[in-house]
């Protein structure tokens, strides 16, 4: 057991049942943790410590301007950050956890599904950020106080505006099937990504789209790559002209840097993609693990998180970047992730025979 690698249908088998109903599915409950102020103590702990470990399945350079941030607001205190695929990192901590070894302190995941097991399994640390409790709505962070929505985005469509004109371009899903995009697409891997895994969900299950929809769609002749980061820098360098799906905020930043490409929102819905945080209950360095923790949901780092990479932020108090579509001009398409949990390996499957990937 020590040594073996975890499948994730085997790590889920046992828990999936009990937990179907754990998020989304029930009345939002209020905190049972009184909520914890950064305060000098917990800062002088943290600096004793000089240290943490943070898995993140965000882009690197997001992961190291965090890591630089904290470095400099808490002098004294070093962040290793170790970038990996939601996937990857998952099963790194099953298998560490699996074999006693406690290695990380904070980490986050595309997958807010990973949040249900390491609760179940008693992995995770109760702690509630002051700012989490006072400025995030109750249903984006853990009543326990396991874990907080450190960020978000949307998946979407997009188009190079120089191989598409405006009038042109797709408005919908419905839209990719026409025959003029037939070798034109490019779109990301749900057995790499956990954000396309969630689109992938979520568009199966929708009345009008649904399998149905994915299996035309797989007659497109469609480029496929891995990442959900992936379509969009295809797109930019005229590889194909339009992208089936990919992250929002990718576009908006090449949009902004004055590069030729142009997002666009599905009149279907916009499938909603979260990114929990969560401080590990056997962490290495748990006093600079709570201080990581409450910078990342500080009003500070959202703020930098939406400003410079195009993120969103569900604490009151950040503003969208003027130029920018709020979360709130946009129909989302939200998962259940203990659902997404449930159905993962089958989506993956069913995937990979209907695109023949």
């Amino acid at each position: 057991m020590r040594d073996r690698k975890w499948s994730r249908r085997e790590l889920l088998k046992v828990s999936t049942a009990s937990m179907a109903g754990a998020l989304f599915a029930q009345p939002l409950r209020a905190a049972t943790i009184p909520p914890t102020a950064v305060t000098p103590a917990l800062i002088e702990a943290a600096r004793k410590e000089g240290k943490l470990s943070y898995y993140c399945a965000l882009e690197l350079n997001v992961g190291e301007r965090l890591g630089k941030m904290f470095e400099a607001k808490y002098p004294g205190i070093a962040v290793r950050v170790e970038r990996s695929g939601a996937e990857r990192i998952y099963q790194r901590i099953a298998q560490e956890q699996g074999s006693g070894i406690n290695a990380v302190d904070v980490a986050n995941s595309t997958d807010p599904s990973h949040y249900l097991d390491w609760k179940k399994s008693g992995w995770l640390a109760a702690y509630l950020p002051e700012e989490v409790a006072k400025y995030f709505p109750a249903d984006q962070f853990d009543p326990d106080g396991m874990y907080a929505t450190s960020c978000a985005w949307t998946e979407a469509i997009g188009y190079n505006t120089n191989l598409v004109k405006p009038e042109d371009a797709p408005r919908s899903y419905a839209d990719l099937l026409d025959p003029k995009w037939q070798g034109k697409l490019v779109k990301g891997h749900p057995g790499y990504s956990g954000a396309i895994l969630t689109a992938t969900f979520v568009l199966s299950r929708e009345r009008d789209l649904g399998w149905p929809y994915l299996e035309k769609l797989a007659q497109q002749k469609v480029m496929q790559v891995q990442s959900a980061a992936d379509p969009p820098k295809k797109i930019q360098l005229g590889e194909r002209a339009v992208m089936a799906d990919g992250n929002d905020y990718n576009l908006v930043l090449l949009k902004d840097q004055g590069k030729p490409v142009e997002v666009v929102y599905p009149t279907e819905g916009s499938p909603l993609i979260i990114v929990p945080t969560g401080v590990f209950e056997k962490a290495p360095n748990p006093n600079a693990a709570r201080l990581f923790q409450s910078f990342f949901l500080s009003a500070e780092t959202q703020q930098m998180l939406v400003d410079d990479y195009a993120l969103r932020s569900f604490h009151a108090q950040v503003k969208e970047k003027p130029g920018h579509t709020p979360l709130s001009a946009l129909k989302l398409l939200k998962a259940d992730p203990a659902l997404v949990q449930a159905q993962s390996e089958e989506i993956k499957a069913r995937y990979s025979k209907v695109f023949k990937v």
